[in-house]
């Protein structure tokens, strides 16, 4: 019988080799080394030909079932488990940059993600060029023949903007670019890159695949839509694994040589958190809506972002690309920053905390806390002014959360 709903499939997706005890959970393996048969077998493995585990830096059991299952669900060519969303989207950028090259970015990022892309990898001499994404004329105007990725996210963090996708995808294939997907704010279960032409997405799987804030990772997906001989850093992978190329060279070289890999431990939380993704966005994104209709009617919000809601600019593009949920994080506005510090002082059920995506509804003020490092000047050409909060919707009782938030703009 063909398996098609998102958690059905999550728990029906086979192990890579059968257990002998016929556990219905994939084993933690906390081993760090695996024995061979024979020296000739090792040998083997080591020249590519047998493929077996060999150190746990590398591959293990139960992180191989997780990329395993993150492949199954989005529907991938392969997955790469990494250590956090960082690891995902460092790794991902140096396999297919070098000294010289240069990316496309939007220019309205997580305040980390632009701090790798400005102020680290600059000193290792690539090249970012921020772009407003909704225009192809001004993306079209930042490439030359160095030019090797556009990179930008599903939904921005904390602004909560969409860009065209397919507008996107267009260019990238125009240019030979690979085309990267930060897919953090929109899971698998509402968000299948490859339909729309992604080349690699990357995500921060702490967030919702972990399963209520259990444990940090990070994916790295590659769609299999991309010829790799294109891309002059991968075009050597190409002759001995072909399509397999991107996810090779960062496997036998980059995330191999620089570490960053997926603890088991981690990897048997976030197997489980797989399993529950479908029916924890969907209560968050169902709260989520509520918490909208109320917010936009309350006299002391001033403004409510939320792509979700049909009032919301951005609304057409989620039902394009998200089936309507574009992620469950909102942002809003009160009249000033010492408003917005005593409204979330104030809090008894909502937490002050940076995550996103966790069981529990979490607000932070993202002026002061995570665009901290930033001039004023960044902040306002990011989006971000010292009115804006950022709260990321749980799983709580949507009228408790509404109470707590009604008093605490009292």
């Amino acid at each position: 019988m063909k398996k098609t709903g998102f958690t059905t499939i999550a728990l029906n997706v086979p192990f890579a080799k059968q257990d002998p005890h016929k556990a219905l959970q994939m084993p933690l393996y906390e081993s760090v080394a695996y024995e061979f048969d024979s020296a000739e077998q090792i040998e083997a493995n080591f020249r590519g030909e047998y493929i077996a585990h060999v150190y746990s830096r590398t591959t293990s059991p139960t992180v191989e079932y997780f990329e395993l299952k993150l492949k199954a669900l989005t529907q991938s060519s392969g997955v790469l488990a990494v250590s956090s969303g960082m690891a995902a989207i460092t790794n991902t950028i140096l396999a297919i940059t070098k000294t010289g090259d240069n990316i496309i970015s939007g220019n309205r990022l997580f305040g980390h993600s632009y701090a790798l892309l400005q102020n680290t990898l600059s000193e290792f001499g690539l090249e970012t060029r921020f772009s407003d994404l909704n225009s192809e004329e001004a993306i079209e105007n930042r490439i030359d023949e160095n030019t090797r990725a556009i990179y930008f996210e599903t939904v921005t963090n904390p602004q909560l903007d969409i860009a065209d996708i397919e507008m996107l995808s267009r260019v990238a294939k125009k240019h030979g670019l690979v085309l990267v997907a930060d897919s953090t704010i929109t899971p698998p279960n509402v968000f299948n890159g490859g339909k729309f032409g992604v080349t690699i997405e990357v995500m921060s799987t702490t967030k919702y695949i972990s399963g209520g804030a259990t444990s940090f990772g990070g994916a790295i997906v590659d769609h299999g839509n991309f010829d790799w001989n294109r891309n002059p850093n991968t075009a050597s992978y190409t002759e001995k694994f072909k399509a397999n190329a991107f996810l090779m060279k960062v496997r036998k070289n980059v995330y191999r040589n620089t570490g960053g890999s997926m603890a088991p431990q981690t990897a048997r939380y976030q197997i489980q958190g797989l399993d529950i993704l479908e029916l924890r966005v969907e209560k968050c994104y169902q709260n989520c809506l509520a918490l909208g209709e109320f917010m936009k009617a309350h006299p002391r919000i001033k403004t409510v972002r939320y792509p979700g809601l049909e009032t919301d600019e951005r609304y057409p593009l989620a039902q394009k690309y998200f089936n309507g949920v574009p992620g469950t994080i909102m942002s809003f506005e009160l009249e000033s920053k010492a408003a917005c510090y005593s409204f979330m002082n104030k809090l008894q059920i909502i937490r002050r905390a940076t995550n996103l995506n966790d069981n529990k509804s979490l607000i932070i003020h993202p002026h002061s806390t995570i665009y901290a490092e930033f001039t004023e000047e960044e902040r306002l050409a990011a989006g971000i002014n010292d009115r804006m909060m950022r709260l990321s919707v749980g799983i709580e009782n949507v009228g408790d959360i509404i109470a707590d938030i009604e008093a605490a703009l009292q």
